[in-house]
């Protein structure tokens, strides 16, 4: 799951810069604790960061093509 959630958070940095967390639960098609649990998880690894009151994708050594 937590891909999904990555994945999603990915697309919408691509056009907005981030993702909120209402979009994120719409987008990966869970609910919102399995999203947050990602969250947090994506967060520990640096592969999301908060920003503002959303989130935004981390420093990464790959490309994202969307």
């Amino acid at each position: 799951m937590d891909i999904h959630v990555y994945e999603a958070v990915a697309a919408e940095a691509v056009e907005h810069g981030g993702a909120g967390l209402a979009w994120l639960v719409r987008a990966a098609g869970v609910d919102e604790g399995d999203v947050r649990e990602s969250l947090t998880r994506l967060i520990e690894h640096g592969y999301v960061v908060p920003r503002g009151d959303g989130y935004a994708l981390g420093p990464h050594t790959f490309e994202v093509e969307y």
